[in-house]
């Protein structure tokens, strides 16, 4: 037998396209969401519903009265419970996480949720600003830069997979025809903010003297799609290995202030909620905290005096501008950064552009489950008159799915807090934050302005 151990390694084998559908949590976040849509459709035309499965905490003024709500629903927490374990478990288990490891800490995470939600029901919540979006950050920032999370709690915190279930559940719960009606404006509106703050972050960092690679990496996380933006520009214009975290941590960084900032900003403004829905999708730089956000907002509709506009509109025109506006481009700006990179900038360190199969394979699959549910739904309801609609289609079939939604969305905002350590965000350094900002700065001004003034005819008539 050879004793030679420096022969080079076999190369790796290349997933299948059948197999990448079953190893990417884009794609399982697209079975998981579809799975539980078309589950809805189909008891909604047998006559039943998913209602009572998608149980959550019902408004309450003291604590014998939400003790009394959990005693009578426990069975319906257990087997929601039991669901989303199931469902979450079979999709990290092939992405190559325990399984048991997984079940614990999903555990510790959904209890904390069920508290989360309830304090979000109590009557006096509004009047404190206990959102539950906010509320689940703020936890989890204080125990993650605290005591700190505890290893067994690691593999449950899946702030990716959550979203993206939670988005393409969101689908089901807003209309094609509004994702048709809406785009155009939506994508105009989001081109103009992205090319502006790309350009102001990028003309900045090359002023301090940054690499051009970091500055387009920056300019990427700030304008097209945050940290799955920054990753796939790294990667594009063969940026240093270090770039990618610091970019990733700036989006973090200013994301969580703009969870905070922009609603309490919009409320002091008494922003219509489709107006200060669409300037959180201009202005944001993450999925989730941009939903954090917009959920937050939706949350002062009918509680707080001068907000006009319907809850969902916050959600509706924050999902129009951020991911159907901005996510989708990520794999276009990777192509023609690459070719820039490749054909005008020093030696990059990569071998050629990417091509139309590179486009794909950067491409949010998510997405497609999103505009999968949209079109379903609204194919489904179509016949419908409203009256009709309302009275038994939403109660039995939609508001069931946002409850769903909502569940994911604070599994992933509670896990944005847990993975968020503060000294970690002053490793940036000070360059290429300051580049940042000053894309901040111009990203929020101009999509305020976009929002409020340019079309805001627009955003309103969609909170109506």
């Amino acid at each position: 037998m050879s004793s030679d151990t420096t022969a080079a390694p076999a190369p790796a084998v290349q997933p299948s396209i059948w197999q990448e559908l079953f190893r990417k949590e884009d794609w399982w976040s697209i079975w998981i969401g579809l799975g539980l849509v078309f589950a809805a459709v189909a008891l909604f035309f047998s006559g039943s519903s998913i209602a009572w499965l998608a149980v959550t905490p019902k408004p309450w003024h003291a604590a014998p009265e939400l003790l009394t709500q959990f005693s009578e629903h426990w069975a319906q927490y257990l087997t929601l419970f039991v669901l989303w374990a199931v469902l979450f478990g079979i999709g990290v288990a092939t992405l190559g996480i325990p399984l048991r490891k997984f079940l614990l800490s999903f555990a510790f995470v959904y209890v904390v949720s069920i508290l989360i939600f309830a304090l979000g029901q109590w009557d006096q919540a509004r009047y404190y600003n206990l959102e539950p979006p906010l509320v689940a950050l703020a936890l989890g920032l204080l125990i993650a830069n605290t005591t700190g999370l505890p290893q067994w709690a690691e593999a449950g915190v899946r702030v990716e997979f959550f979203i993206k279930t939670g988005i393409v559940l969101l689908g089901a719960t807003l209309p094609f025809t509004l994702i048709i009606w809406a785009g155009p404006v939506a994508i105009l509106q989001a081109a103009i903010v992205s090319l502006v703050t790309f350009g102001t972050i990028f003309f900045v960092a090359k002023r301090l003297g940054l690499d051009r690679r970091l500055a387009a990496t920056l300019g990427a996380g700030g304008a097209v799609c945050g940290v799955s933006g920054s990753i796939a520009i790294a990667g594009a214009v063969g940026a240093k290995k270090e770039h990618a975290p610091i970019a990733i941590t700036l989006v973090i960084l200013w994301a969580i202030v703009m969870i905070f900032v922009l609603p309490l900003v919009s409320r002091a403004l008494s922003l219509p909620t489709g107006v200060a829905g669409a300037w959180i999708g201009t202005s944001e730089f993450a999925d989730a905290a941009g939903l954090a956000a917009a959920q937050t907002y939706s949350g002062y509709a009918g509680h707080v005096d001068g907000i006009t506009g319907s809850p969902e509109a916050a959600v509706n025109a924050f999902t129009l501008m951020k991911v159907i506006g901005r996510d989708v481009w990520i794999g276009v700006w990777a192509l023609v950064l690459s070719i820039i990179a490749t054909t005008s900038w020093e030696e990059t360190g990569i071998k050629g552009h990417a091509g139309a199969s590179e486009i794909w394979r950067r491409f949010p699959k998510f997405v497609l489950g999103f505009l999968i549910a949209s079109i379903a739904i609204t194919a489904i309801t179509h016949g419908y008159v409203y009256a009709d609609y309302k009275k038994t289609v939403v109660p039995q079939l939609v508001a069931p799915i946002t409850a769903l939604r909502t569940w994911a969305f604070t599994f992933c905002f509670f896990s944005i807090g847990l993975t968020t350590r503060i000294r970690d965000l002053a490793k940036a350094g000070a360059k290429p934050f300051w580049a940042f900002t000053a894309g901040v700065v111009v990203n929020v001004i101009l999509g305020f302005i976009l929002s409020t003034h340019v079309f805001v005819g627009f955003w309103t008539a969609l909170g109506q």
